[in-house]
């Protein structure tokens, strides 16, 4: 069975970073993700708004380098719960719990964001170490023909 997911949107909030009792980094955000379709009667996309979970070092990641408005792609798995709310009525909530990441703009001015992603189990280091390159790696090619190179 499969059960992938992957967005593209913006961030309606900052993440909020949470910590459990035994000390797990989570972070929590929601995505506004435009449809590909447009309302016939209006001309206009209509928007769905998706809560987003994040744990571990990438949610430390992502509460450091996203803010409110920032592009971000989203890859991971779809995830139901089942709950009563304070008057005793049942109900669902749907959410996406994150893998992966990925930055979906340029860095802004000011924005602290890198040029990459932070995988949720397969960082190396912790995610204070991730940081925007330092130099500029990339230089506008002057001679360029217009031609590809294959």
């Amino acid at each position: 069975m499969l059960n992938k997911i992957m967005l593209m949107g913006r961030l309606t909030r900052d993440p909020e970073l949470r910590y459990t009792q035994s000390g797990t980094p989570v972070a929590s955000f929601s995505l506004a993700v435009d449809r590909d379709f447009k309302n016939k009667e209006t001309g206009e996309k209509t928007t769905d708004f998706i809560d987003i979970v994040v744990w571990r070092q990438t949610a430390e990641f992502v509460s450091k380098y996203f803010t409110k408005g920032r592009m971000a792609v989203v890859e991971g798995r779809l995830q139901i719960r089942d709950w009563t709310d304070k008057d005793g009525g049942k109900r669902r909530s749907a959410e996406v719990v994150a893998d992966n990441v990925y930055f979906g703009d340029s860095r802004r001015d000011g924005d602290g964001g890198g040029s990459g992603y932070q995988p949720a189990s397969h960082a190396s280091a912790p995610a204070a170490d991730y940081a925007a390159p330092a130099d500029d790696r990339f230089a506008e090619l002057t001679d360029d023909d217009g031609e590809l190179p294959f």
